[in-house]
């Protein structure tokens, strides 16, 4: 009961912080969702609950949402994270980790360069990252800092920036709890059991739109990079661990 509980706490701090960068709790739930379930269930189980904390992300900036730029992305994200599912055993997680890893931590440098020049992506670029990372969210727990420069370079900020991450994100993980049903490796027990996780990110969530009303630009682009550069790390440690 008590692993539960702890569980449940961290699901709502990560809930918090996802709510206001727009991603990280799967990487802030991964280790305690091993260490309490184990490596096989706890994939399925943070699949379903980052399923619960997009739509909650949606549901608290619902009319900032840049529909035009969800539609782009999720056309050809949720078929490519399918078929990431389903070839989710076929290759050696430690690369995927090592190469995700050295990738969000180049990106600080690369997404600061590519504000300092205005570049913006146009929707049919947009839509080619949503095929490439829906592939990726297929094959490993999360990559959400993967899609933060991806929208942030379409010039969406703050509200309208979480609420169309977590719109587009909301279909690949769909997709992947689908995929996980169709292979067996998401029987009832494990569905609630992410249902009840799912259900602490997302109060989590709601109490991170407070702090993003109050924060400027400046400080959410700070925040962005203090991601990926965790993220980057973390991974970097997963794989060579």
């Amino acid at each position: 009961m008590s692993s539960y509980i702890f569980v449940l706490m961290v699901g709502l701090l990560a809930g918090a912080i996802s709510g206001v960068i727009g991603t990280g709790s799967s990487i802030m739930l991964l280790p305690v969702l091993v260490y309490t379930f184990g490596p096989k269930q706890a994939v399925p189980i943070m699949a379903v609950a980052a399923v619960m904390a997009n739509l909650a992300r949606v549901m608290a900036w619902w009319k900032l949402v840049d529909w035009r730029a969800f539609a782009a992305y999720s056309i050809t994200g949720i078929p490519a994270a399918a078929i990431g599912a389903r070839t989710l055993l076929a290759l050696p997680p430690h690369l995927i980790e090592i190469c995700l890893g050295i990738f969000f931590i180049l990106m600080i440098p690369a997404r600061r360069w590519l504000v300092a020049r205005d570049y913006r992506i146009r929707l049919w670029q947009l839509s080619i990252i949503g095929g490439l990372i829906g592939f990726l969210t297929g094959l490993v727990l999360s990559t959400g800092p993967l899609s933060v420069p991806a929208f942030t370079a379409y010039g969406l900020v703050k509200g309208a920036f979480l609420s169309t991450e977590a719109a587009s994100s909301l279909m690949l993980y769909v997709a992947k709890v689908i995929t996980f049903r169709e292979f067996g490796a998401m029987p009832l027990e494990i569905f609630i059991k992410g249902l009840l996780v799912g259900a602490s990110l997302m109060a989590g969530t709601f109490i991170g739109k407070a702090v993003v009303l109050k924060l400027s630009n400046q400080a959410f682009q700070h925040l962005l990079d203090a991601l990926l550069l965790c993220s980057g790390i973390s991974l970097l440690w997963a794989a060579f661990s």
